[in-house]
């Protein structure tokens, strides 16, 4: 086995060192320079500065390993069991307009997350995780919310443009969860919303996204105890492919389960 812990230290190395490099351009956020990818999906200077810091960072240490990021093409190394994922700012709309955004690092060995983190740069939250050691913020072990209390339920999600939706539907499906909960909250990044649910500050978390963002976190949050499925129940073989996540305590699954479950499911 990899000496999971010494990678993660380097991960966490590079993510703080990006994070510092990130909030020199948080800090004049209204100035900033924005390009646009597609609708709704913008992209900074800082978006491409952070990823080229952590790729050198982490191929220098790890030369031959493969890498995926958000803004390059990906790194086919010569060792592919071995593959980093990278979404340097994750949540650029948050980043963009002067909130909360995240970075997200996570080591894959074939298909099985092995470690990952998730960094707030703003609050200086470092979520981190291994498979099989747990999870953590800043050192303290996490576990996901304990409430079973429709009532007291506070549900993560997103509502994604019409172009950007592959489920079409996102304001039926949040009147269709809204009435008996207690609250519903779009963090704006998903990697900080798994990490939310890790910690237990969301109950759950439902959104359709891309796994680079949310590897570290998915990770996070089975370790905090938590539950990730697709939208029916459906292993990593669907969610990884189709982005169509659940990811909560055992509660809220099941309630998000009931209320979902008349979305008809697309299968990779």
């Amino acid at each position: 086995m990899t000496d999971l812990d010494k990678i993660l230290a380097d991960m966490v190395t590079a993510a703080r060192d990006a994070g510092a490099l990130t909030l020199s351009h948080f800090k004049r956020f209204r100035d900033l320079e924005i390009g646009v990818k597609g609708p709704g999906d913008f992209v900074s200077d800082a978006d491409r500065e952070s990823e080229q810091m952590i790729r050198k960072h982490l191929l220098t240490r790890y030369p031959g390993w493969s890498l995926t990021g958000e803004e390059f093409p990906p790194v086919d190394g010569e060792n592919q069991d071995y593959r980093f994922l990278v979404d340097p700012i994750d949540g650029t709309t948050n980043f963009l307009n002067g909130q909360h955004y995240t970075i997200t690092i996570a080591l894959l060995r074939g298909r099985e997350t092995l470690c990952g983190l998730v960094y707030n740069p703003v609050s200086d939250e470092m979520f981190t995780a291994v498979l099989g050691g747990g999870a953590y913020l800043n050192g303290e072990r996490l576990q996901v919310s304990r409430s079973t209390d429709i009532a007291m339920m506070c549900v993560g999600t997103g509502l994604p443009t019409p172009n950007l939706s592959l489920y079409p539907g996102a304001y039926a499906r949040l009147d269709a969860i809204r009435a008996p909960i207690g609250a519903v909250r779009i963090v704006g990044s998903a990697a900080n919303s798994c990490a939310y649910v890790a910690c237990g500050r969301l109950t759950g978390y439902f959104e359709e996204t891309g796994f680079v963002d949310t590897a570290a976190g998915l990770l996070m949050v089975t370790e905090a105890g938590g539950v990730v499925t697709d939208w029916w129940g459906r292993g990593p073989d669907h969610y990884e492919a189709t982005g169509a996540m659940i990811v909560a305590n055992a509660a809220t699954h099941a309630y998000l389960l009931e209320k979902l479950k008349d979305v008809p499911p697309k299968n990779p």
